[in-house]
């Protein structure tokens, strides 16, 4: 007898770039598929004197179960990160930690999503959460995104056509288009949000990871200048891409009503977040590495992006747009089919296969009208040779 699964399952496909990595076996390929961290960039002295320290300071309490809502000592030190980062009211009772912002998101979609519902994302947005809400019965709605974020005017118009139960925005250097929401957009979103009192999902993987001036706060930092806007706002944050990605800490700050379910279902789903890993996490933190760490990372990175920049500038040419990353991990770029080159993501992906390099198509990361002229690079993991390299071997593939 067939097993019979779950009509949810129906709304849901599996993830374009985890089957694109099923063809990175070929011998000699250069990838710049992925959205990971490069575990070079790992400070794994530092990691591990803290995990040291969580063992030789409290072991009972690393090792032992915890609070679903997390580590005390750690959502101390979130809350400290954060206080950091320009949102100084943020308290440690505001905030739970996550198995990664991956979960928050999960987290979200259960406590806020019946079938049907309407959620506005950004188009492109992060494939995994296209997947995750779809998952829970939601209808999406595409806004339009430019190189500095989400079109605003557009959006406040699909907010009142759609009356969305939330809006879900990455506006820092966003997945997979790299854009950073200028602050004029940013107090926009607040105000619309309590105008239209709709729910902002923030979510900030990436807000760390800037190449040269700091970008505007987090919508959450700028939240105190918008009365009435913080009632209204969910921030979720992680410690994947600047710190590690294997030690699955993430956290979501949300109004108290909304907290407390997601708290619940969290403890449904896995009881806690590993209490080994937020103690680690929260004596890492403590220590005060970050700031070096991320000095580091920065500085990486930065190149790689300027050096990727540079080669598709110079090999490419008119056959590509794209915008310079000013953070984050990826270059979005479009084909413009100029000298009758290739014009579809899909089909470049395919013949830069053969010629030995990897990239994601862009038209998974639409919910809706995607466009397939687009295309993802990720610049974090690859050496400056092998972007020079990976870059040539795209021309060839035009």
């Amino acid at each position: 007898m067939p097993l019979q699964f779950a009509d949810r399952l129906n709304n849901v496909e599996t993830s374009a770039i985890r089957e694109l990595f099923k063809l990175l076996g070929k011998p000699g390929i250069i990838s710049f598929a992925g959205g990971f961290p490069d575990s070079a960039m790992f400070d794994v002295d530092g990691i591990r004197d803290a995990s040291n320290a969580a063992l030789s300071q409290d072991p009972g309490a690393a090792l032992q179960y915890g609070a679903t809502e997390g580590f005390g000592p750690l959502r101390e030190q979130l809350a400290h990160f954060m206080g950091q980062k320009g949102a100084n009211d943020v308290t440690a009772d505001q905030l739970i930690v996550t198995t990664g912002s991956q979960q928050a998101l999960d987290l979200i979609g259960k406590t806020m999503i019946s079938p049907g519902d309407k959620v506005i994302v950004e188009g492109p947005t992060f494939l995994a959460t296209i997947q995750c809400f779809r998952l829970y019965g939601a209808e999406l709605i595409s806004a339009p995104v430019d190189g500095h974020g989400v079109k605003t005017d557009a959006l406040e118009k699909l907010i009142a056509e759609h009356k969305p139960k939330f809006v879900y925005l990455i506006p820092t250097f966003g997945n997979p288009s790299g854009a950073l929401l200028s602050a004029e957009r940013r107090k926009k979103v607040l105000e619309m949000a309590v105008k239209h009192q709709t729910l902002i999902v923030e979510d900030d993987p990436y807000g760390d990871l800037y190449f040269g001036e700091t970008p505007p706060p987090s919508l959450l930092a700028m939240s105190a200048s918008v009365p009435g806007s913080r009632e209204l706002l969910v921030h979720c944050g992680s410690l994947s891409k600047v710190l590690s990605p294997g030690l699955r800490v993430g956290w979501m700050i949300a109004p108290a009503e909304l907290l407390a379910r997601a708290t619940m279902c969290k403890q449904f789903s896995d009881a806690h977040t590993s209490t080994f890993a937020q103690a680690t996490a929260a004596q890492y933190l403590k220590a005060g590495r970050m700031p070096a760490t991320l000095d580091k990372v920065r500085s990486v990175y930065a190149q790689r992006a300027q050096t990727m920049g540079d080669a598709l500038r110079r090999e490419l040419g008119q056959a590509v747009d794209f915008v310079q990353p000013q953070g984050g991990l990826f270059v979005w770029a479009r084909l413009t089919g100029a000298g009758c080159k290739v014009a579809d993501g899909n089909v470049f992906a395919k013949r830069a296969i053969d010629n030995g390099v990897a990239f994601v198509p862009g038209a998974p990361f639409f919910c809706a009208h995607p466009d397939h002229a687009t295309f993802r690079l990720s610049f974090a993991t690859v050496g400056e040779d092998k972007i020079l390299e990976g870059i040539s071997r795209l021309a060839k593939a035009l």
